[in-house]
């Protein structure tokens, strides 16, 4: 137990180190297809944060992450339980002629296996959401299908009625109405952030 532990330890900042490469990516694949270059608008705080930014940005993306790892888990746990079967020693690349291995060597070799599998779903994952996403802001872009549901304030008292989709702590990023420009503005410049036709506090009852 105590081993398994330490173990847990020595992977957790490895694991929070590949969620920020995975986040970087993601933000950068988003933002590619907007022309935009994202790190020239990060600091070093939104890098260290985005992982955490990303899996509770969305419900589903945590709910998701969460099934990967369950299923992970699950898996594992069943080919371990049967080892010794042959269907088994063959997933993990036995072959028949090879010197037969320990249970403790299968079980090594079965969670090698599906750390890569986790590994390469949870890419997929997050590399494929950065693409759509940005392709899906293109689109409703091109198609004027925006809702401008923020008023944004500025020092000069100036506001303007935008569709924000996305800020982190040092700049807003967001489309003025009628215009297919986007806009990237610094965050001490704005005075306040309005949230207008807030439909589930409009609609209820």
């Amino acid at each position: 137990m105590t081993k398994s532990l330490d173990k847990l330890q020595s992977l957790l900042p490895l694991g929070y180190l590949y969620l920020i490469i995975l986040g970087i990516i993601k933000e950068s694949l988003h933002y590619y297809q907007l022309d935009i270059n994202i790190l020239k608008y990060s600091s070093l705080m939104d890098v260290l944060i985005s992982p955490i930014a990303d899996l509770t940005s969305r419900p589903v993306i945590l709910v998701a992450v969460l099934i990967l790892v369950a299923l992970s888990l699950l898996f594992q746990f069943l080919l371990s339980k049967n080892s010794h079967s042959k269907w088994v020693q063959k997933l993990v690349g036995q072959k028949p002629s090879d010197q037969a291995l320990t249970k403790e060597e299968i079980k090594n070799l079965i969670s090698q296996t599906f750390f890569g599998f986790f590994i390469a779903g949870l890419s997929s994952f997050f590399f494929s959401q950065g693409i759509s996403d940005g392709m899906d802001l293109v689109k409703k872009i091109q198609n004027n299908e925006l809702t401008y549901d923020h008023r944004i304030s500025f020092d000069s008292d100036k506001s303007e009625e935008v569709h924000l989709f996305d800020n982190n702590s040092s700049y807003y990023f967001y489309l003025s109405k009628g215009s297919k420009n986007i806009k990237i503005a610094p965050v001490g410049s704005i005075k306040s952030v309005e949230l207008i036709n807030n439909h589930k506090v409009n609609n209820s009852k």
